[in-house]
């Protein structure tokens, strides 16, 4: 990690934890949006249902990284009900914002994350990119934790169209930083998309595993790969000591 001049981060698993009982929350919410709506459904049936479409969907990005949306897997269970709802449709926005507004009450800062990000900002550009369908959500949940006056890049997948492992999410990452990949840390919980992504992008993988090491009770989702593990060559580091131990090893000036 030679002459490193910005370091980005991953958001979920690397700097908050969401607390496992709110994707339960989150649907519960969705179900409760729906039928304010009128719509007349059944709720663990929908629930059923909507996993269905959830899944068929990410399943279909997978193939090219294309960006999926919740608001496509509401309207796809929204037909089996035989109601022919377009995603765009206002009842679906609607319900869209009630799922992610449980993330805004279940979302937690890793230890010391905001004293680790202030004593950085005075080094190194600061980056954010993350895998998260719905930008307007993410953008509030930043807000919310504190984390958004950090950032001079922020990349959301769901607002440029490609998920983490594909490169494009991370070029225009750099490309906003206005710096080469190979001066860009990147720092994630998730081999995959997170530390394999990175690598191909030609940035500097570093993996996170405070989660994992602590074994923290948390929600991966169904967008999480949960998959590998990176190559020994990639550094690990497990608390944000450690990654100023890193910075200032190779950091050269």
């Amino acid at each position: 990690m030679k002459h490193i001049r910005a370091v980005a981060f991953d958001l979920f698993n690397t700097l908050i934890t969401v607390e496992p009982q709110t994707l339960e929350d989150a649907n519960t919410r969705l179900f409760a949006s729906l039928s304010c709506s009128d719509f007349s459904l059944e709720a663990e049936l929908f629930a059923q249902a909507h996993h269905r479409a959830a899944v068929r969907h990410i399943k279909e990005s997978r193939k090219d990284w294309r960006e999926t949306h919740n608001s496509l897997w509401i309207s796809a269970a929204l037909e089996e009900y035989n109601y022919f709802v377009p995603p765009d449709d206002s009842r679906i926005a609607l319900a869209v914002d009630a799922y992610f507004s449980a993330f805004m009450d279940h979302c937690r800062l890793i230890p010391d994350t905001l004293e680790m990000l202030t004593s950085l900002q005075s080094s190194y550009h600061l980056g954010l990119l993350s895998n998260f369908t719905h930008g307007p959500a993410a953008r509030k949940l930043l807000s919310r934790v504190g984390l958004d006056v950090f950032f001079g890049v922020v990349i959301i997948s769901g607002e440029v169209g490609y998920r983490k492992p594909h490169r494009f999410p991370f070029m225009k990452l750099v490309d906003r930083l206005g710096l080469p990949s190979h001066q860009v840390v990147y720092v994630g919980d998730d081999p995959e998309p997170d530390i394999f992504g990175a690598k191909q992008a030609g940035l500097q993988p570093v993996w996170s595993t405070y989660v994992r090491d602590l074994q923290l009770p948390h929600t991966a989702g169904i967008l999480s790969s949960g998959q590998k593990v990176p190559q020994p060559d990639v550094p690990t580091i497990s608390k944000w000591d450690d990654l100023f131990s890193l910075l200032r090893k190779d950091f050269v000036k």
